[in-house]
């Protein structure tokens, strides 16, 4: 049964840009418009094309297009003129997902054209083609391209490292992506998705200070590092800091603990490959003989042990020697929480 040839290619029009079919006459007036920032970012080697390659380019593009639509190209038309061009790609493997490419020539740029264009093609391609979701794969250094897809309401979801070589060698990508469910880019449910999804998060640290009547700190000798350390561990997702530490006791000791106050709050600077944090010691009381009989992790805990400041010193790492004094003094002496950078007070 022979297959249904598709629709023939329609022009897509809004606020003042035309989305239309490549005609033969378009092979001069889209690469003599080609620059440095074209064949820069495509990994072009001449930064004008020949008319050959542009008229072959032509070509199998419209054949892309009959082809089960796979490829759907357009040429960004502004006043009957040839402005730059974007593009949507199917794979046979998945073909509710569709490759983003765009590139606007150099006298219509910083005029939000591009932006135009990209949420014009999504449209189409959620309402025509049938896909639930398209992405863009933008190299870090390419701001222009971050904030035309950000625009059109593409979604950063994570960097792939040396995902392309270039003429100037390995480059990263950002992969960004939109679903057909996504709101609608320029609605207050697009700009909070977009900050939330653009802006920074810093991972948090929640760790528990137990002493017992003699004062000395309850620490854990563990098995995937040298230095002994308090309890806790990294907070998950969601999650509060303080359900984080006595989740933590829980699992990692077997104990319930209870919550007296939170004695510091330390900023944790970037460290042997680690991004910085936000470290939380809490002053946490424990049922009595609740440790007599303690359930280890075994794939984390060797051992615990209760130290004075001495012990602690020999061995727990210098950071953890100085949050555990400085908590200690913020909880008994000043009965407020103290604000830490890297374990040292702040010179402010």
């Amino acid at each position: 049964m022979a297959s249904v040839p598709p629709p023939a290619q329609p022009t897509l029009a809004a606020d003042g840009v035309v989305l239309r079919p490549w005609r033969d006459d378009d092979v001069d007036p889209a690469r003599l418009q080609h620059d440095a920032e074209i064949a820069r970012w495509f990994g072009f080697v001449e930064v004008t094309p020949p008319a050959e390659q542009q008229a072959d380019a032509i070509r199998r593009w419209r054949e892309g297009y009959e082809n089960g639509r796979s490829t759907v190209s357009f040429v960004i038309d502004v006043d009957g003129q040839v402005a730059g061009t974007v593009e949507v790609r199917t794979r046979p493997d998945n073909t509710s997902t569709g490759q983003l490419s765009w590139a606007l020539f150099p006298a219509y740029r910083g005029r939000g054209l591009a932006q135009q264009s990209v949420r014009m093609l999504i449209d189409y391609a959620f309402a025509d083609l049938g896909l639930r979701r398209v992405e863009a794969y933008v190299d870090p250094r390419n701001r222009r391209s971050l904030r035309t897809a950000s625009a059109a309401g593409l979604r950063k979801e994570g960097l792939l490292r040396d995902y392309e070589l270039r003429p100037d060698g390995w480059s990263d990508a950002f992969l960004l992506s939109r679903l057909v469910t996504d709101p609608q880019p320029r609605t207050r449910e697009a700009f909070t998705a977009w900050l939330n999804n653009s802006l920074p998060t810093k991972r948090a640290i929640a760790q528990a200070l137990v002493r017992d009547a003699q004062g000395r700190v309850l620490t854990c000798e563990l098995v995937y590092k040298k230095f002994w350390d308090l309890p806790g561990g990294v907070v998950d997702p969601f999650e509060s800091p303080a359900t984080a530490v006595l989740r933590e006791l829980r699992e990692e000791l077997g104990v319930t603990g209870r919550i007296r106050s939170l004695a510091v709050v330390s900023w944790l600077p970037a460290w042997r490959g680690w991004d910085d944090a936000m470290l939380y010691l809490f002053d946490i009381t424990l049922p009595e003989h609740d440790l007599d009989s303690p359930v280890l992790q075994p794939r984390e805990i060797k051992a615990i042990h209760w130290c004075d400041q001495a012990e602690l010193a020999q061995h727990a790492a210098d950071y953890t020697a100085r949050l555990v004094q400085r908590g200690i003094q913020a909880v008994d002496e000043e009965g407020a929480t103290a604000y830490l950078e890297n374990g040292f007070d702040p010179h402010w």
